[in-house]
């Protein structure tokens, strides 16, 4: 059963990295339609040199997850996508400074599934080169 299984792990391997892949990309491209207001949100939340930090976000998002579903260049896509969502997490999803306040569960929510995708970012940069 396990030589059943494993004859789709090229397969397996092609669609997860392709998930990762749209996951940026889609929002790197809502960023683009939506550019004033996350540009709000990011000044709103007191991140630093928003207005630099936008399009260089939207052009790691959409060029690093291109990167991934073509399986270009992973390890290095991978990683730098990696520190991307952990730096989006710390600056957009800071729920711990919400306490009594009703956004609080959602941040803490989207905090927690960033960290979900962090992990799988760690894991496919072990199976690039």
């Amino acid at each position: 059963m396990n030589n059943t299984l494993a004859k789709f792990d090229n397969l397996y391997f092609i669609l997860g990295r392709s998930l990762l892949g749209l996951y940026f990309i889609a929002p790197g491209v809502l960023k683009i339609t939506g550019y004033s207001g996350t540009l709000a949100l990011m000044e709103a939340k007191g991140v630093p040199l928003s207005a630099v930090l936008l399009p260089l976000t939207i052009a790691l998002q959409i060029g690093l997850g291109l990167m991934l579903v073509a399986g270009k260049q992973l390890r290095i896509s991978a990683l730098l996508l990696f520190g991307l969502t952990l730096m989006i997490n710390i600056a957009i999803h800071n729920f711990w400074t919400l306490q009594g306040d009703p956004s609080y569960a959602h941040e803490l929510q989207n905090f927690i599934k960033n960290l979900g995708i962090a992990a799988g970012l760690l894991v496919l940069a072990t199976k690039g080169k």
